[in-house]
């Protein structure tokens, strides 16, 4: 049977996607983590979370503490067994859940998971604590992990052991647990022994846990002389627990009492990053809406930045009971990237997801943290800026290449905003669309190359601009390179005027929002006719009045020719050495938005650009001396259309029937 006749079998069979279970734990603990004490991080901070569920759970249902209010994480150690315990008296676990949270690697979206195991170790890490693997990374020390739980509200003996040696199986037996929570025991590797130690632990304790508002507690150790005459002595349990943190949030102290370094650590906990943040902001709002917000800055993107479907936001406590993870009420879409915690006076404890979103106040946070953080990136820009108008050895060569007559070298903009806007700014440009309250900020924010520099603001561009000139002109364009070759910058060029290229994705549909920058017109040099105004002498414009005239039984000829493919033709004066090109009507929709809404999945009419000729090129003289009846002229005309719409980057409708003419003109 051949290939072709076993594809129409009446009978298919269908088989289920298998999945290297020990192959996936294997990457989950040893290609997500940069560092193996991470583990201690991880299942604290599952510990904490655990209390702070049933904190809030109780808040309509008391008889879940169960005569046992207390709420705690405990850490334990045997080093002649090889264990290491880290308990709680959180929600806890049926066997249910058990199975479902504890027996499902990356449940929250295992293609989404894979998917971003393909980068560096490093860039793999970012995805830690979006994916539901952190629990598994216990298995960087262990090779064996046991879990006792029961669920507040369960009777004793519904309690549950989960145990699993990371290679592709688990076990689930029913056990009687007196105590409410969850125990998780790490069965350590030999090469692991060095956290079976009190001193060790306290330390990573102190690193990672400190802020939790709630008690971490290790059972005290003292000093212990050896009996045997000549041996060392030991560290011994005193059967006491003594809490080993501080047990306050960080954001509840006073901003003197904390240091950088405990504010870097706090962001690495909240953001399961390992490197600190560019900025943070400490402030205690009052007023109608009160409350505390810490806001951070990161300086790299995580791999799923560009996803607005997935729940993003900050943390949100409601005098300091947790209410959720990813608040994404009080932070506009556009500001995803910033980490932080937020915690109110003035919300009710009982609040809901729906109340958050019809609150007054919630409103007033929003707007709030909104201002905080663009004030933030203001502060940073600030700081690059006087940093760059330091001199530097780089300048230094920079003006000695300039004054030998050398060509310059544009040197992009440094410092940390310079790190922001990479990681971030096309994110923040969504704002231009979305904000219309914050545009003029957003907009003295941005930083786009152009045909002079590699990176510069708005404000200075203004700066820059040419006497005569009256609009900041642009031009957007899919990628860096499509945008400098482009040849609607031609007459430009020619006239030295500075312009701006945008190449984000987001670019063409945030400009469609931004009509002026500081009062001054921002104007696309691909979209219209152009107009250079004072910027054109009286010469240069009755030279251009007089081509377009000549070319106009040209244009009528093309109109016809091209009338299924050109919206319009017409001469321009924007062109020097390019014979055509392609450019929108002034309100139409340009073909890079049109091609952007149909990969977004959108329906989308057939857009047709305006073709502008450059009635001096060769190329058009020839298709001008072509006699009317010439069959020739359709080809040439074809040609024409087509090279302008390559050189934007796109592809001819039938690249086939452009490569046959273009063969047809080739030949002698």
């Amino acid at each position: 049977m051949s290939t072709a006749d076993s594809s129409h079998s009446p009978n298919p069979q269908k088989h289920a996607f298998q999945a290297e279970v020990a192959q996936l734990l294997h990457l989950v603990t040893h290609s997500l983590y940069s560092n193996r004490e991470i583990f201690l991080r991880e299942l604290i901070s599952n510990a904490s979370d655990a209390c702070d569920k049933l904190r809030f759970e109780a808040l309509s249902d008391a008889s879940l503490y169960g005569g046992q209010p207390d709420l705690r994480v405990r850490i334990s150690f045997d080093k002649a067994a090889r264990t290491l315990t880290v308990a709680d008296t959180g929600i806890g676990m049926s066997e249910q859940e058990a199975v479902a949270n504890l027996g499902t690697i990356a449940k929250s979206g295992t293609r989404e998971f894979m998917s971003r195991l393909s980068g560096d170790q490093k860039q793999d890490a970012q995805l830690i604590g979006q994916f539901g693997v952190g629990f598994y990374a216990g298995f960087i020390v262990a090779d064996r992990i046991t879990v006792e739980s029961r669920r507040a509200g369960l009777p004793p003996e519904q309690g549950v052991r989960w145990s699993s040696e990371g290679a592709g199986d688990f076990e689930v037996a029913p056990i009687t647990r007196e105590e409410r929570g969850t125990s998780v025991t790490l069965h350590l590797r030999e090469d692991a022994l060095e956290f079976a130690d009190g001193w060790r632990l306290r330390e990573l304790i102190a690193k990672y846990a400190d802020h939790i508002d709630l008690p971490i507690q290790m059972e005290g150790e003292k000093w212990e002389d050896s009996p045997q005459e000549g041996q060392p002595g030991r560290m011994v349990k005193t059967g006491e627990w003594e809490t080993v943190n501080q047990a306050t949030a960080l954001w509840a102290r006073p901003r003197k009492d904390i240091t950088d370094a405990q504010y870097e650590d706090f962001y690495k906990h909240l953001a399961h990053d390992w490197q600190p943040p560019l900025a943070w902001s400490h402030n205690r709002v009052e007023g109608n809406a009160e409350y505390t917000q810490l806001l951070y800055i990161p300086q790299h993107a995580t791999q799923d930045l560009w996803d607005r479907t997935q729940k993003t936001g900050i943390k949100l406590y409601v005098r300091r009971v947790f209410i959720m993870d990813d608040a994404e009420q009080l932070l506009p879409r556009y500001l995803r990237f910033v980490k932080g915690v937020v915690d109110s006076a003035d919300l009710p404890l009982n609040v809901s997801r729906e109340l958050l979103q019809q609150s007054r106040d919630v409103k007033a946070i929003r707007e709030g943290n909104t201002r905080r953080v663009l004030s933030m990136l203001e502060e940073l820009a600030k700081q690059s800026e006087a940093k760059s108008a330091e001199p530097s050895p780089a300048d230094a060569k920079a003006e000695d290449a300039k004054e030998a007559g050398q060509p310059e070298n544009p040197q992009p903009e440094g410092g940390k905003y310079a790190v922001f806007w990479r990681a971030f700014g096309a994110v923040l440009k969504e704002g231009l669309g979305e904000d219309a309250a914050q545009r003029e900020r957003l907009l003295s924010l941005a930083r786009y190359a152009s045909t002079t520099h590699a990176s510069t603001s708005l404000a200075d561009y203004k700066a820059r601009m040419k006497e005569g000139q009256k609009a900041i002109y642009y031009l957007t364009a899919e990628t860096p390179a499509a945008a400098q070759s482009s040849p609607q910058l031609e007459l430009f060029r020619q006239k030295g005027i500075e312009v701006l290229l945008m190449s984000d994705r987001v670019d063409e549909w945030a400009m469609n929002f931004v009509q002026a920058f500081d009062g001054t017109p921002m104007q696309s040099v691909a979209r219209g006719a152009v107009d250079l105004g004072d910027l054109q002498n009286e010469a240069e414009k009755k030279a251009a009045d007089q081509a377009h005239a000549a070319a106009a039984p040209l244009i009528a000829r093309l109109k016809e020719a091209l009338k299924d493919e050109a919206a319009d033709v017409r001469a321009t004066a924007r062109l020097v050495d390019s014979p055509a090109c392609l450019v929108a009507e002034d309100g139409g929709m340009s073909l890079q938005m049109a091609r952007l809404l149909r990969q977004a999945g959108q329906s989308v009419p057939d857009v047709k650009p305006v073709l502008e000729i450059n009635p001096a090129h060769p190329l058009v003289q020839r298709l001008a001396g072509l006699e009317s009846g010439d069959a020739r002229f359709g080809d040439l005309a074809h040609i024409l259309f087509d090279q302008a719409l390559l050189a934007e980057g796109q592809m001819p409708a039938d690249p086939a029937a452009y490569v046959r003419r273009v063969n047809a003109w080739l030949q002698p």
